[in-house]
């Protein structure tokens, strides 16, 4: 069958790597399929709920770097089965991912649910494109309350997405999971600084 992730990264070099590290059989015998050239309901689910993701890409003079991107939940949007798009927003004026991109689009992203120690990462091709050239994208792909401001837009045409396994993942939680988590308990010390109160004033008067 296929495994098309690790297929297109497969260089000659990994093959070597892999056989002197005894994990060559294991995927010259793979037998599954693990084409993941669309985004199914899980993909699409976890990729939605995310507010940040890495992005790596090449320069032209062969350093690979990687980008952090953050927004609200669900900056990264779905558009269809193969496509993802996102907003660039003003930052440190770099432009480094920009730059590569120009010369070669190849991206890989990489997410991570941290409270739920999943992660997932894809290989893409990314086209910019400048705000006022499609405004139904645009609409498509920025959020309007959102304070950012966006310089153009990005998306980005599927090649294959893989899951990786939690291992090291160590789970963190945001202050709104925290805080949300915590409400029983703050409510309850609430209630009963509430009685105790009255209680006082009882003995008082």
């Amino acid at each position: 069958m296929t495994y098309k992730f690790l297929d297109m990264l497969t260089t000659d070099g990994v093959r070597d790597a892999q056989s002197e590290n005894g994990a060559r059989e294991q995927w010259e015998d793979f037998s599954g399929d693990r084409r993941f050239d669309h985004f199914d309901e899980r993909a699409a689910a976890f990729i939605a709920a995310r507010d940040s993701f890495y992005m790596a890409s090449v320069s032209e003079n062969g350093w690979p770097y990687v980008q952090h991107r953050g927004g609200p939940p669900g900056f990264l949007k779905v558009l269809d089965d193969t496509t993802l798009g996102f907003a660039d927003f003003q930052g440190n004026r770099q432009y480094i991912s920009l730059g590569n991109v120009k010369a070669d689009h190849r991206v890989a992203l990489f997410m991570v649910d941290y409270p739920r120690r999943k992660r997932l990462k894809l290989l893409a091709h990314m086209t910019v494109h400048k705000l006022d050239d499609n405004p139904d994208l645009a609409r498509r792909i920025i959020d309007s309350g959102y304070q950012g401001q966006p310089e153009r837009l990005m998306t980005l045409s599927l090649e294959s997405y893989d899951w990786n396994c939690p291992q090291h993942i160590v789970p963190r939680y945001t202050k709104e999971m925290v805080d949300l988590a915590a409400k029983p308990l703050q409510d309850e010390i609430a209630r009963l600084t509430a009685e105790n109160e009255k209680l006082r004033a009882k003995l008082d008067s």
